[in-house]
C-alpha cells in the first residue's frame, strides 16, 4: 500500500472529526474563561489543532506515513474564508470581533466603538491562500502536492497569530493569549513536517 494511502477510511474520518469537536471545544472554551466570560466556546484553530493531534495519533497506531491531509486543504481554507464572514455578520454576539481602532476601516457592531473587523483579515488571508493553492496544484507543484496541507495550515497559524494582537483576549504571558500558543505550535507543525516530507 502507497505511505499516504489511509487503510480505514472512516476510522480515520471519525478520529478528524471527534479530534475537531474536542478541540474546538476545549480551547474555545478555555479561552473564554480565561477572558472573563464563563460559557462555552468553540475555536476554529482549536479544532484544527485538535483535528491534527488526533489524525497524527491515528496515523502513528496504523502504521500510515506521509501526508495524508491534501484533500483537505483547499476545504479547510475555503471553510474559513467564508465562515469568518458569518461570524463578521454575527456581530458582538460571536465574540470574534476586535479590540477598537480609529482607522477608517473600523466597523461598529452596533455598541458605538469602532472595531477591528479582525474577521474579514481573516477572511482575506485564507481566501488569498486558497487561490494560491489552487493554482499550484493545477500546475502540478510536485512541492504544493507534497506539502498542500501543511502550508495551509501554516498560513493559518500564521496569519491567525498577526490578527490574535487585534482581539480583545486575556493575555497569557505578555502580549500573547491562548490562541497564540495554538498558533505557534500549528506554525512549528507545518515546518517541522515539511521539512521531513520533501517533494516527490
Amino acid at each position: 500500500m502507497p505511505a499516504n494511502r489511509v487503510a480505514h477510511p472512516g476510522a480515520y474520518a471519525i478520529a478528524a472529526g471527534s479530534g475537531a469537536l474536542c478541540g474546538a471545544m476545549f480551547f474555545g472554551t478555555l479561552n473564554t474563561w480565561l477572558s472573563g466570560v464563563h460559557a462555552l466556546g468553540f475555536s476554529m484553530v482549536g479544532g484544527l489543532a485538535g483535528a491534527i493531534a488526533s489524525i497524527e495519533a491515528f496515523k502513528r497506531m496504523t502504521g500510515v506515513t506521509g501526508s495524508t491531509g491534501i484533500a483537505f486543504a483547499a476545504p479547510f481554507a475555503a471553510t474559513v474564508a467564508v465562515g469568518r464572514l458569518g461570524c463578521f455578520f454575527a456581530g458582538l454576539d460571536d465574540y470574534t470581533y476586535g479590540t477598537p481602532t480609529g482607522l477608517p476601516w473600523g466597523v461598529d457592531f452596533g455598541d458605538g466603538i469602532r472595531r477591528h473587523p479582525v474577521q474579514l483579515y481573516e477572511a482575506l488571508a485564507m481566501a488569498g491562500m486558497y487561490v494560491v493553492l489552487l493554482r499550484k496544484l493545477a500546475s502540478g507543484d510536485r512541492f504544493w502536492r507534497a506539502n498542500g496541507f501543511y502550508l495551509v495550515a501554516g498560513w493559518y497559524g500564521l496569519q491567525r497569530f498577526v490578527w490574535e494582537f487585534f482581539k480583545p483576549y486575556a493575555t497569557l504571558v505578555g502580549p500573547f493569549n491562548l490562541f497564540h500558543v495554538v498558533c505557534l505550535g500549528l506554525v512549528l507543525y507545518a515546518a517541522v513536517m515539511i521539512r521531513r516530507n520533501p517533494a516527490r
